[in-house]
C-alpha cells in the first residue's frame, strides 16, 4: 500500500483535514503529520504522495530528489502554490492545488459586496449612523443600483471568471474586465467586456481587483487610474495589496470622500500601526475573510481527497498546476 504524509502548520492541517483524516488513513496510508527536519532527516523516503495546505515547507530540488524519492505527487489544500511548488513540477512531481475550492468563498464575498456597493450600503450607512437624512437620501437617490450598471473586474482567472459568472446569475450588470492572458472565446464565455485598465476605471461602478500575484502586477494600480472613476465609486481589493499604490489610494480616498475603498487585503496585512486607512471614514477593512474561513476550509481537502482519487486510478485530473500556470496564477 502506498504511504502518504502531512505537511504543514498543524493547527491549519487539523482544521483542514478535519473531516478528511480518516478516509486517507484507509484510502492513502496516511503516516500523520511529518515536519521539514523529519523529511530532511531521511523518514519520508518511501512516502508516495504529500497532503499539505497553508505552512506547506519549501523544499529544493535536491533536498526532494535525495529525501522524497519516492514522492509522485503533492495534494495542497488551500490556494496559491507559487512559493512552492516549482522545485516539485521540475522534479516531475505533480503538484495540485485547492485554488478552484478556495475561489468559491472569494467570489461569493466579492458578489455580496458588489451588489452592495452598488447600493450605497457603505457611504449611505455611514451618513445614516451621524444622522445626516438629507444627504442620505440624496446618495440613495444617486446610486445606481444593479440593473444595466458597469462593474468592473481587474483580472478574469478563476476567481475573476466565477464572479462574472454568478453576477450575471443573479443580476443584469453590465460587466467590463481587464485580463491581458483573456481570449476572445472566453470573455464571451463568461459574458464580459475586455477593456483596457483605463477604460474600466472611467467607466465602473465598482471596481474589483482579482489579478494574479506576480511581480509584473505589483503596483499596477495606482493614482492615475483611481483619479478616473467615477463619483461615489466603489474600489474593491481581494486580490493583493501590493498590487495597489497604497499611498496613492489613500490620497484619492481624501479628496473625494464619497468614494469608497473595501480593503481585505493591504501591504502590510494588516496595515502599520498609524496608516491612515484606519481613520478615514471611508475606508472598509475586513481581515482576509473572503477567502475559504470556517467550515469553509474544509472543502479544500475535499477536493484534494478527490484529486488523490483521480490520480491514482488514472483518470483525469482537475487541479493539476503546470510550470506555465505558475506564471499566471495568484
Amino acid at each position: 500500500m502506498s504511504v502518504s504524509i502531512f505537511l504543514g502548520r498543524p493547527h491549519d492541517i487539523a482544521r483542514v483535514y478535519a473531516k478528511t483524516e480518516q478516509t486517507l488513513k484507509a484510502e492513502a496510508g496516511l503516516r500523520g503529520l511529518m515536519t521539514r527536519e523529519e523529511v530532511l532527516a531521511g523518514n519520508a523516503k518511501d512516502v508516495s504522495y504529500i497532503f499539505s495546505t497553508w505552512g506547506m515547507p519549501q523544499f529544493t530540488e535536491e533536498e526532494i530528489r535525495s529525501c522524497l524519492p519516492s514522492l509522485k505527487a503533492v495534494f495542497y489544500a488551500a490556494g496559491s502554490v507559487r512559493y512552492f511548488a516549482e522545485p516539485f513540477i521540475n522534479s516531475g512531481i505533480s503538484v495540485f492545488s485547492a485554488w478552484a475550492a478556495n475561489a468559491i468563498p472569494v467570489a461569493e464575498y466579492t458578489v455580496a459586496q458588489i451588489i452592495l456597493a452598488n447600493k450605497g450600503f457603505y457611504n449611505t450607512s455611514a451618513l445614516m449612523k451621524a444622522q445626516k437624512l438629507d444627504e442620505t437620501h440624496a446618495l440613495r437617490d444617486a446610486m445606481p443600483g444593479n440593473f444595466g450598471t458597469k462593474v468592473g473586474l481587474i483580472g478574469a482567472g478563476m476567481i475573476g471568471s466565477m464572479v462574472a459568472e454568478k453576477l450575471h446569475a443573479i443580476t443584469d450588470l453590465e460587466i467590463l474586465a481587464f485580463d491581458p492572458f483573456m481570449s476572445e472565446e472566453k470573455a464571451k464565455r463568461i459574458g464580459v467586456t475586455s477593456v483596457s485598465l483605463e477604460t474600466l476605471f472611467s467607466s465602473c461602478q465598482t471596481i474589483s481587483n482579482h489579478l494574479a500575484n506576480n511581480a509584473e502586477t505589483q503596483g499596477m494600480l495606482n493614482g492615475s487610474l483611481f483619479r478616473l472613476m467615477p463619483e461615489n465609486a466603489v474600489f474593491l481589493n481581494t486580490g493583493r495589496g501590493a498590487q495597489v499604490v497604497e499611498q496613492d489610494l489613500i490620497d484619492y480616498l481624501k479628496t473625494h470622500p464619497t468614494a469608497t475603498a473595501v480593503l481585505d487585503v493591504t501591504a502590510p496585512e494588516p496595515p502599520v500601526e498609524d496608516s491612515p486607512l484606519y481613520h478615514l471614514p471611508n475606508v472598509v477593512l475586513t481581515p482576509h475573510i473572503a477567502g475559504s474561513n470556517g467550515h469553509e476550509v474544509e472543502r479544500m481537502a475535499a477536493f484534494m481527497l478527490d484529486e488523490y482519487r483521480l490520480f491514482v486510478s488514472g483518470r483525469p485530473t482537475r487541479y493539476r498546476v503546470s510550470a506555465e500556470m505558475l506564471k499566471t496564477m495568484a
